[in-house]
């Protein structure tokens, strides 16, 4: 999505559930719903040059075919595949078609919703990185 003279464009996947937050065992997750999450992400994109899109699905052929769409759409993804982390073996051969995969270089774990801001601030940091190389 992004031109050359436009600011580089960020995908944010969450996996099955993560809609439910702010209801669902919020002790353990968090009282933030996945729309205030969202809205924290993109001030938190723009705040460093980015513009980001979320999508969630519950669905991993949908997982799949916008991890595919991102080939050819963003700059950098970020995704939290929840329940899918350790059991889906489709998502993780999306991730390995990534044309980006050389932006792939860490894992956030253990942050809750602050995770996906280190996310994108450390995505914005890689992109800026890659430019001046």
């Amino acid at each position: 999505m992004s031109g050359n003279d436009e600011k580089p464009w960020i995908l944010i996947i969450h996996g099955p559930n993560l809609n439910m937050l702010g209801q669902r065992e919020a002790n353990w997750y968090g009282f933030a719903t996945l729309e205030e999450i969202d809205a924290e992400i993109k001030q938190t994109a723009e705040g460093c040059g980015m513009v980001a899109e979320t999508f969630q699905s519950n669905y991993e052929g949908a997982l799949v075919e916008k991890i595919h769409e991102a080939m050819k759409a963003y700059d950098a993804v970020i995704i939290n595949p929840a329940a899918y982390t350790h059991t889906s073996v489709a998502i993780r051969d999306a991730l390995l078609m990534l044309l980006i995969a050389d932006i792939v270089t860490a894992r956030i774990a253990g942050f809750g919703k602050d995770g996906y801001m280190m996310a994108v601030e450390a995505a914005a940091d890689m992109l800026k990185r890659k430019c001046r190389d």
